[in-house]
């Protein structure tokens, strides 16, 4: 048990707030803010759940809190933990 307890401590002791932050997070609500070109919300959600990008994409995908459908989407975001 030591031995498990020792490991954990030294993965996370190597890891950032912002890395620890990203592996945790399902079952999170995230508000996913679209930006214009001049800097202005187009249209904000918040997911019921984390916020994935897929290795080889641009784009984010998550399930909408409030319609309870799965959108996915591309351009400059702004995603926030709430």
């Amino acid at each position: 048990m030591k031995k498990v307890v020792l490991l954990v401590l030294i993965l996370f002791s190597s890891c950032t707030d912002a890395s620890i932050s990203k592996m945790g997070g399902y079952g999170d609500e995230f508000s996913v803010e679209l930006i214009n070109c001049d800097g202005s919300v187009v249209y904000k959600w918040v997911s019921s759940g984390k916020v994935i990008s897929e290795k080889d994409s641009d784009g984010y995908y998550f399930k909408d809190k409030k319609t309870g459908k799965l959108i996915e989407v591309t351009g400059t975001l702004i995603i926030t933990k709430l």
